[in-house]
């Protein structure tokens, strides 16, 4: 069928009544002769041999001649025998081109979908009575027509968004009235309806596709699994049918078509689990609950790629760097057994969690993004690029997302982000508004609409949107974190030590580890800031005894620098060196900002001071997820231009930092660069401006809960311009 028609859709059930048509008007019979083959896996052949007769003015008709496996001339001359002979030629010819007709009518009927057109996937109607089956069967079939870049299959986030407006549980299950009525209200083309039956031992596979605005139908495949262990290999096998006959062609087919055991599991217990993590990874972004049922997915197939990926996903989300990192790399070794889609997924995540290479990665989500234009690499984009501190290819890579794929709770918070980095905060109000308006909900717009109440100094409205994260588990404590920032910002100390408490505790709590160590690293940062050395190295090297992951060990390393422990610093300077060699953020961050530290004065060593032409390109990166390290690097900068007595450099520094408050946001830096930046137009001479930076620093520090030395010598300057 491929040789013959590689770019048409046959069906073989049909192509197989034909030849049985054939084989009858030859008079075959089971104990008889032969003279079409079957060809197992591959086709029919004819085998009767055929001699070449000459030419003659009269030729007499061929036929078969039994026992002897070859067509001959007719030894009949009767007219009744040449009458017969000619109508079984013309009944051959007839059989043909009925077969040719039909050909070409199934392929010209076929549907062509658009890059705009959705399909959305039903629940499994099981009449098996085996709940075995219930859920993962349609994560298995999920995962097999996803690797189509052809179909675009509803997303879970899109389907739930739906769910709720039909006043139904967004985990409600999607039978095919619900599938028929989610597709008609977002003007989806077709409903996908699969059901699984079982006869004897055997089990029935089938699957429909439906129009959705007619109810027609627009093709259907079926396939039988001996026993229950090879259903997967069914379900892969109506997959690739229904693919074809939705249009997409043959060669597309065959080229995304990974087996099904290779797509997901030969384990359909593994599935199951694995279905019930995706859900609580992907619709609610319940990280923490994710985690015990992608390890008992794995625990039951040592060899499920894709559920190490999503573990590693999954704890790299409730920032566990060292555990991601391990499951990351281990779906990468068994990145061969997947489909291209899900290597695109292994690979891209692999650069990001365990090597860091945020350039590596960025190539793999263009490539994936050209693939399979309506996945979620083109939102990742977004998110390299924000982390790399290019804002305005960020905001262009979010908008892009919104106009080719449905908008989800990310999709909108990361949208919304954008226009926060780039100080477009009315723009960001009416992003959140929207997925309000449609429904769509999520932590990260909470955290988006907290940023825009901050920037906006509306406190009724920031105690609003933090509230909503709270008691999340996941989300809760990378919050609380963000607090202690908010209230240093605004000269609280005793405020920000309370909420650093309340964050770690919250991690204890949720056995994230490394997360509770790096914001005791994060406080540590604080501590040095406001100028209190001794609780800065307390609280360094009390996040180093609980982790030695690459955001504990850097920010601990700069904090113990800021307080004088040089020698700590330089050790963990070289850990972060050898350990991270591919790392963009510590390559282009971390280390540039500790040499300039190391650089400052006159003593330092050749090693410490660095070309910093590579970390110019990312002097505006560091916009992580559980912390906020953006223009830290520039801070620091600017503090070593004033250690040299260079006014004007270094106001150019701190001036960067208060041109973009929408990427700083929060982080106390933000509040003390007005202060620096006083600093530095007093030693460039300008006392008028100076005065009015040191007055905007008080204002932010008016009312301070514990008495800090940044603060004492900043009034006692102050006082000294007067």
């Amino acid at each position: 069928m491929r040789q013959v028609w590689p770019d048409s859709f046959v069906e073989e059930a049909n192509l197989t009544v034909h030849i049985s048509a054939l084989r009858k008007v030859f008079g075959e019979t089971a104990e008889g002769d032969r003279y079409i083959e079957t060809v197992p896996k591959s086709g029919y052949r004819f085998v009767a041999s055929v001699k070449e007769e000459q030419k003659r003015e009269n030729p007499e008709p061929l036929v078969a001649q039994p026992g002897t496996g070859t067509i001959e001339p007719s030894l009949a001359e009767a007219p009744t025998s040449e009458r017969w002979d000619r109508r079984w030629s013309l009944g051959i010819v007839s059989v043909l081109i009925l077969i040719a007709g039909i050909v070409l009518w199934v392929s010209q009927r076929r549907p062509r979908f658009t890059d705009k057109d959705t399909v959305v996937l039903a629940d499994f109607a099981n009449t098996t009575g085996d709940p075995v089956f219930d859920g993962a069967l349609r994560q298995g079939l999920s995962s097999q027509l996803e690797q189509s870049p052809y179909l675009n299959l509803m997303s879970e986030e899109r389907i739930a968004q739906t769910l709720v407006l039909m006043a139904q549980s967004k985990e409600s299950r999607l039978t095919h009235d619900l599938a028929l009525e989610v597709c008609q209200r977002t003007g989806s083309t077709a409903i996908l309806r699969p059901t699984i039956s079982q006869v004897g031992t055997q089990y029935v596979l089938t699957l429909k596709a439906i129009n959705c605005s007619n109810s027609e139908s627009l093709g259907s495949a079926e396939a039988q699994a001996v026993d229950k262990d090879h259903v997967l290999d069914a379900l892969g096998r109506v997959a690739a049918s229904i693919r074809n006959q939705l249009g997409e062609s043959l060669t597309s087919v065959q080229k995304y078509d990974a087996p099904a055991e290779n797509v997901t599991t030969p384990s359909l217990e593994a599935l199951k689990a694995y279905s019930l993590g995706y859900k609580a990874l992907v619709l609610k972004a319940e990280y923490t609950a994710a985690i015990p049922l992608f390890q008992r997915a794995i625990s039951l197939d040592p060899n499920f790629a894709m559920a190490y990926a999503r573990l590693g996903t999954s704890y790299f989300n409730v920032y566990e760097t060292l555990h991601a990192a391990e499951y990351a790399r281990k779906a990468y070794e068994l990145r061969d057994r997947v489909s291209e889609r899900e290597k695109l997924y292994i690979a891209s995540h692999f650069e990001l969690i365990v090597t860091g290479n945020l350039e590596a990665a960025r190539r793999i989500y263009e490539l994936s993004s050209q693939t399979y234009p309506h996945d979620i690499p083109l939102n990742n984009l977004g998110v390299i690029y924000s982390e790399l501190g290019d804002f305005d290819r960020a905001l262009s890579a979010y908008q892009n997302v919104l106009r080719v794929s449905t908008g989800t709770g990310n999709r909108y918070a990361n949208l919304a982000n954008g226009y926060i980095q780039l100080n477009r905060l009315e723009e960001a109000k009416a992003t959140a508004q929207e997925a309000r308006s449609r429904n769509i909900d999520s932590p990260e717009l909470h955290l988006s609409l907290y940023w825009v109440a901050f920037l906006q100094r509306d406190a009724t409205r920031m105690e609003a949107e933090a509230a909503e994260l709270i008691n999340r588990p996941g989300h809760e404590d990378k919050m609380l974190n963000y607090e202690a920032d908010t209230a240093l910002y605004f000269g609280q100390m005793g405020k920000a030590r309370a909420f650093t408490r309340r964050a770690i505790d919250s991690a204890q709590k949720a056995d994230h580890k490394e997360a509770s160590a790096l914001f005791r690293a994060d406080a540590a940062i604080r501590e040095a800031l406001v100028g209190n050395m001794e609780l800065a190295k307390q609280n360094a090297n009390a996040a180093l005894a609980q982790s030695k992951g690459r955001d504990v060990v850097a920010l601990s390393a700069i904090s113990l620098k800021l307080a004088g422990d040089s020698a700590s610093a330089k050790r963990l300077k070289a850990d972060l060196e050898k350990r991270f060699p591919l790392d963009t953020l510590v390559q282009s961050t971390y280390l540039p900002a500790l040499r300039t530290m190391f650089a400052t004065g006159t003593k330092a060593s050749d090693d410490d001071i660095a070309p910093t032409d590579r970390a110019a390109v990312y002097e505006f990166g560091g916009n992580l997820e559980t912390v906020n390290f953006v223009f830290y690097p520039v801070y620091l900068k600017g503090q070593s231009y004033l250690a040299a007595n260079d006014g004007v450099a270094a106001a150019v520094e701190f001036q960067k930092i208060l041109d973009h408050p929408g990427a700083v946001r929060s982080e106390p830096i933000g509040a003390l660069a007005h202060l620096q930046l006083g600093r530095a137009l007093l030693k460039s001479g300008d006392k008028t401006k100076a005065k009015v930076a040191y007055q905007e620093f008080l204002t932010l520090w008016n009312n301070p809960d514990v008495d800090t030395p940044v603060l004492r010598d900043a009034k006692s300057e102050y006082l000294k311009i007067n």
